[in-house]
């Protein structure tokens, strides 16, 4: 017999089996949440390709005077550089073409290319000194999702989803959807990012497609009844159970929810996506391309939908931020693919009263330099990536609104105030959730594992309530 074969027949093998399959749906772990929550869900808004916080949200006003000017050594101070960039012999340093105003009474550093984010501004906690430790998008992007720059790792939401559960059992408890953005279609993302990685496969996200069936295989074929179905799963499951209880395998629980969530979403989902309930303030709210499968715009509206349901983290992907060159063209493109859906996700949850207890993310895996990428004209510019510091936009869920948090020195090169690390993010996240994230943890190969592994701290200065 295999080990694994003895050990889940064995008492100790049963009972972690039994703590295993307690794990409901709609339940979660035994002593989670850790402490009271302050959101009860998750809406990340992912910019994949990183995102200029020069033509967003760090205001550089210095910049202007020190255009073309070579960035000084004492400011980059030998960091690392991409390969794109590490060959060039000057660094000349290139202002946002955009303006940036300040907005609301909470007076945010806002961009005209962004007018629907800066109408909400005041809804937001932005964090300015975000830095992370990869310095190319697959691994940047890996990092940010599942707290390590080596594939393999469990997806924050399925992580979610394992300690917390769902608030439905009609729908999975990890959604994602992909928007392509309309440039060249940006970097790749793939399916590792928001799976299960070692944990059981059920809590892996479910991503939803923009072509067809949102589900694959949600329509039955032609000539099999929802009763033929019906008949048919239970004959399945019970052998199913049969080989559950002969060999003990995690892997076979999993595969029967998931049969018996497929079931279920044969309903859920098609009423999920009728749009017909929707008014038309509302769809008119999140823009023209509200109604447009596979648009930021329509999945941002189905965010909100899933959210209504009980989906307990929801994953939202825009690709097509990576300028490297043609910012001047691109940028202004990808904000206003974004930028009024996104706003409308914060007001339309607000006005049902949801924005207190779901916690809403915006930003990508890392910012762009100071210096121009290539050769720089009055035309044309681009930015090479730049994990030193960037900004995101966060909201709702216990996160303090109308705060700028950290500080970036006057080429946004460096930190000088409250640096946040990528762990600290995702510990903050968690703890939104009520989750101490050095509780939730899962034995594999020898060790603990958790998301943020062996660091993190939560930003109390982003928290609601928090003093200073």
């Amino acid at each position: 017999m295999r080990r694994r074969d003895i050990l889940a027949q064995s008492a100790t093998g049963l009972a972690a089996l039994s703590q295993l399959l307690g794990a409901k749906t709609t339940g979660g772990l035994p002593g989670m949440p850790t402490r009271p929550p302050t959101a009860k869900r998750v809406i990340y808004l992912f910019q994949s390709g990183g995102p200029s916080q020069f033509e967003t949200f760090d205001y550089k006003p210095n910049l202007e005077k020190l255009a073309g000017t070579n960035l000084p050594e004492s400011v980059r101070q030998g960091q690392r550089l991409t390969g794109m960039s590490s060959q060039q012999v000057n660094f000349p340093v290139v202002p946002s073409r955009f303006a940036l105003k300040q907005r609301g009474r909470s007076g945010a550093w806002v961009s005209d290319l962004l007018p629907h984010t800066a109408a909400i501004a005041d809804d937001l906690c932005f964090v300015k000194s975000l830095h992370t430790e990869a310095i190319n998008h697959d691994p940047a992007v890996t990092f940010f999702q599942t707290g390590s720059q080596i594939a393999g790792r469990p997806s924050m939401g399925a992580w979610a989803a394992y300690g917390l559960g769902a608030e439905t059992e009609d729908l999975p408890a990890f959604v994602v959807m992909i928007s392509p953005g309309g440039g060249g279609g940006g970097q790749p993302l793939y399916d590792r990012l928001w799976g299960s990685g070692f944990l059981p496969t059920r809590y892996q996200g479910v991503k939803f497609r923009s072509v067809g069936d949102p589900v694959l295989y949600l329509t039955d074929p032609a000539g099999f009844s929802k009763e033929k179905r019906r008949t048919y799963l239970d004959s399945l499951n019970q052998l199913n159970q049969m080989k559950l209880e002969e060999a003990g395998d995690p892997e076979i629980a999993t595969r029967i929810a998931q049969y018996e969530m497929a079931f279920r979403m044969q309903s859920s989902v098609p009423e999920l996506v009728d749009l017909k309930q929707e008014s038309a303030a509302t769809l008119k709210l999140y823009g023209e391309d509200a109604t447009k499968p596979g648009s930021f715009a329509y999945n941002c509206l189905m965010a909100r939908r899933l959210a209504e349901r009980g989906v307990r983290f929801i994953q939202l992907y825009h690709r097509d931020w990576d300028h490297h060159g043609g910012l001047v063209k691109g940028m202004p493109n990808r904000c206003k693919e974004t930028d009024q859906p996104a706003a409308a996700l914060i007001t339309d949850l607000k006005q049902r009263g949801m924005l207190d207890d779901t916690l809403v993310v915006w930003g990508g895996e890392f910012g762009r330099t100071v210096y121009c990428q290539g050769v720089l004209t009055k035309e044309e510019y681009g930015r090479d990536h730049h994990p030193r510091c960037f900004s995101i936009w966060m909201a709702g869920g216990g996160i303090a609104p109308g705060v700028s948090y950290g500080e970036t020195d006057d080429y946004s090169y460096n930190i000088v105030k409250d640096p946040v690390h990528v762990h600290d993010l995702q510990a903050t996240i968690l703890h939104c959730l009520g989750v101490d994230h050095t509780k939730l943890t899962y034995r594999f190969q020898g060790r603990y594992f958790r998301l943020t592994d062996v660091h993190g701290n939560v930003v109390k200065g982003i928290l609601r309530g928090a003093k200073g």
